[in-house]
């Protein structure tokens, strides 16, 4: 894994954050929920059945991906009164580019406030060149952070290999977090950190108060794994993440994601919160 090294005062900084966070935190169960991609085949044929089953598990949060944007305000008013009788909560939303166009944005801040969302998360930049095209990512997130604070919503951006894969010698994910406003989550995919070799640990820590939600992807150095593995079956240190994230990063909410594995969807997300359980006591 890449070294990752803080000066003193930046060591201070965290841990006079961490000690913030601690002491607001205290006694405070961190929610976990499910990033709804992990059962996309189920969502696609039943949103409202799959939703309903999900809460029944167990899990007490769903993030909604990019097909939600286009949902009606109707249809949206409809899942949040069964999210509002399952007792499940969304508190983010992932979106592609479009929800961040001048023409997008306010259809985005309609359905996130009719669910009950915090964060309106970009989930992908797509292809982008450089460093400076970073930037331009960066200052894209600055505009809509802008945007979205005066309707009590707040923006955020979710990582892939890219964002941990150095480009001219910088990782693009350092570049987001310079030239973006504290208030952007800096929501972290754990299994892609994991698998490009940047340490996860060591990135909450460097950026406290920012890693709001976690994406709780394992990963398997072995080929025929890779991504399929379940929840705690791979190298992601989860312990070291769950007391960095609670300490420093200011998490408040984790989600459980998968790609796919030998089970089908809903069993695979079953047996993901099962593992959580054991995990987290």
């Amino acid at each position: 894994m890449h070294s990752h090294t803080i000066s003193r005062r930046d060591f201070l900084a965290v841990s006079g954050a961490g000690a913030v966070l601690c002491g607001a935190a205290a006694g405070k169960k961190v929610p976990v929920g499910l990033e709804l991609f992990s059962v996309r085949g189920e969502l696609a044929k039943d949103d409202m059945g799959t939703v309903r089953a999900v809460a029944r598990m167990g899990y007490q949060v769903v993030e909604f991906y990019a097909p939600y944007f286009t949902w009606t305000a109707e249809h949206a008013r409809e899942m949040r009164n069964l999210m509002d009788d399952a007792g499940i909560r969304c508190h983010s939303t992932h979106n592609d580019a479009q929800s961040f166009t001048a023409e997008g944005l306010p259809k985005a801040i309609e359905l996130n406030h009719i669910l009950g969302s915090r964060y309106v998360v970009l989930a992908s930049a797509g292809r982008i060149s450089g460093l400076e095209g970073w930037k331009k990512v960066a200052g894209q997130l600055a505009e809509a952070s802008a945007k979205l604070k005066p309707e009590g919503l707040r923006t955020g951006y979710h990582n892939h290999q890219l964002e941990f894969t150095p480009v001219e010698g910088k990782r693009p994910m350092e570049v987001l977090a310079a030239n973006t406003p504290a208030d952007v989550m800096l929501q972290l995919d754990v299994g892609t950190c994991v698998e490009v070799g940047s340490d996860p640990v060591a990135w909450i820590r460097a950026n406290p108060g920012r890693i709001h939600s976690i994406h709780c992807k394992d990963w398997s150095p072995d080929p025929d794994k890779a991504y399929r593995v379940l929840f705690g079956e791979g190298i992601a240190p989860w312990k070291a993440v769950f007391a960095a994230a609670e300490s420093v990063g200011g998490v408040e909410y984790y989600l459980i994601e998968q790609e796919g594995s030998r089970f089908s969807e809903m069993e695979t997300a079953q047996r993901c919160l099962d593992t959580w359980k054991k995990v987290k006591t």
